[in-house]
């Protein structure tokens, strides 16, 4: 184990079986929050993977499409004046 920028590296093992399956070990899934049937996502990034629950890949997301935005814009605000804005214009 080791401290990464505040999160703490662990590595287990696993083996994968003859249908490709890996057994998240018990203590990944309690701090996942994952139970059986629930559904993960698996990135790959190169030779590394990483595991996500569906939450925790719509915040990466959200957080990514937020650092395109400038602070105090409303995208939904926007949407709705360039609808107005189009409107206004189609009765010209």
């Amino acid at each position: 184990m080791r401290e990464t920028s505040g999160h703490e590296e662990k590595y287990y093992q696993s083996k994968v079986d003859k249908s490709g399956r890996i057994s998240l070990p018990a203590e990944i899934r309690a701090s996942l929050g994952v139970r059986a049937g629930d559904s993960v996502l698996v990135k790959q990034e190169g030779t590394f993977i990483e595991v996500l629950t569906p939450s925790q890949a719509l915040r990466n997301v959200q957080e990514y499409f937020q650092q395109l935005v400038p602070q105090g814009v409303s995208l939904a605000d926007e949407i709705i004046q360039e609808h107005r804005d189009e409107v206004a214009r189609e009765r010209e």
